[in-house]
């Protein structure tokens, strides 16, 4: 994979770049008008997020970062963007263009202030794993086989004129009107900017490991403290294959690995009031053993009680069947405004019940199938239904507890990543038993 030897730090260079993949978006749209000439409007729109999605992901890749981060969350959404967006903004969780060796030295360097190989006994200078904020380089030390993740230069820095740019985006996206919908941009930009301190995550790391280390067939690295800064962190090498990359073998595996997964959510969630927000597959190894190995622990999100308790109230079939208790909760969690209209009551009302009634279906079972396609199908459905609504896109998107954003996607995640193992017959409550 060709390596990169610089990367834009600066605003002006960061929006010099957003403005030429901008410019060659509007192209594409050129050729999608000459398109819909000789194709039909089905083939013409496919090749136009084909090639928006190449463009946008290429300039993005350039950028790294928080760019490039928001990216990898909007690859995680399988139900609302267009398959080849899912495919190409995919890359960005394990497969990005590098650092070349000399930028990965001078970079070490001035994170550590020693070259790597004053610290360790031998450093690879090329990358063997890549992704939007840092990437990983394998070394040696007394020894021990290691895994050093660097961040990328400039990073931290640049994220909150990283968000500025994408805001008016996001805002026309999403139809986000009133003064106080900053809250959801301070909430990405708060966490973002906790995933570029590596300290925090070391921290993070250590303390998830020791809470969860009970938990059958899953495993962790080791972290090193002492081999770690603001800017670089140390850790055991880990053989295995990232979950994306695995190959189903049989039930009783794919159920093995399902369980692991659903039980370090389902603890971290109910046990601990914080969890790993970020369950996309570049964060997960399978071992030769087929035991679940957790790698990162940048982005935790921690669920104060005023969220948690109403939110779990709504995942209880009992309550959303009850009008008058649904809709208490509703406006307890920000989805219904004070300021709403009769018709945004009506509209959000039954769009949350529609939408609850079925993704809270596992919570209802005593095990769960989530291999089961027929499930999956309804949310895509469910999913594309409300993207295409010209209703809701001209009512206020400003709603919803600013918690919605990382507790939800830790959600959307965790459940396409229980489907791709195609794991089945897995004990919801299973959790309780630790």
């Amino acid at each position: 994979m060709k390596t990169i030897d610089s990367i834009p730090t600066s605003k002006i260079q960061r929006a010099s770049k957003l403005v030429s993949t901008g410019a060659k978006i509007g192209v594409n749209y050129l050729k999608y008008y000459g398109d819909k000439i000789t194709k039909t409007e089905d083939e013409a729109k496919a090749k136009l997020n084909e090639n928006n999605a190449e463009d946008i992901y290429d300039g993005l890749k350039q950028l790294k970062g928080s760019a490039l981060k928001v990216a990898q969350m909007l690859s995680m959404e399988k139900s609302i963007l267009p398959q080849a967006y899912v495919e190409k903004f995919s890359l960005s969780q394990f497969s990005v263009p590098p650092l070349s060796p000399a930028l990965v030295t001078k970079t070490f360097k001035n994170y550590f202030g020693k070259n790597p190989n004053q610290i360790f006994d031998t450093f690879n200078s090329t990358s063997v794993n890549a992704a939007s904020i840092g990437q990983v380089h394998k070394a040696e030390k007394d020894g021990k086989k290691l895994a050093v993740k660097i961040q990328y230069p400039g990073v931290a820095e640049s994220i909150a004129s990283d968000l500025a740019l994408v805001k008016p985006i996001a805002i026309k996206m999403f139809n986000i009107r009133g003064k106080d919908s900053d809250k959801y941009f301070k909430e990405v930009e708060n966490k973002l900017t906790e995933e570029t301190n590596y300290i925090l995550e070391v921290q993070q790391s250590l303390a998830i490991v020791k809470a969860c280390k009970h938990i059958p067939n899953l495993s962790f690295p080791n972290y090193y403290p002492d081999l770690s800064s603001d800017r670089i962190i140390t850790m055991d090498w880990m053989n295995g294959v990232h979950l994306s990359e695995f190959t189903y073998k049989d039930s009783a595996t794919a159920t093995k690995l399902g369980q692991a997964l659903w039980d370090f959510y389902m603890f971290q969630i109910h046990k601990l009031q914080k969890v790993h927000a970020d369950p996309h597959p570049g964060n997960f190894l399978i071992s030769p053993d087929d035991n679940l190995i957790v790698i990162d622990f940048g982005c935790m999100k921690t669920i104060p009680d005023d969220f948690y308790i109403p939110y779990f109230e709504l995942a209880k079939k009992e309550n959303i069947a009850n009008p008058t208790y649904f809709e208490e909760k509703l406006f307890e969690l920000e989805i219904l405004r004070k300021d709403d209209s009769k018709e945004e009551l009506d509209f959000f009302r039954a769009m949350f019940h529609e939408m609850l009634s079925l993704f809270t279906q596992p919570f209802n079972s005593e095990t769960f199938d989530f291999s089961d396609e027929v499930f999956f199908g309804k949310i895509s459905d469910l999913g594309a239904k409300y993207a295409k609504s010209t209703e809701l896109k001209n009512m206020n998107g400003n709603r919803g507890s600013k918690h919605f954003i990382y507790i939800n996607r830790t959600f959307f995640g965790l459940y396409n990543l229980m489907h791709d193992l195609k794991a089945t017959n897995i004990k919801i409550n299973n959790f309780n038993t630790y």
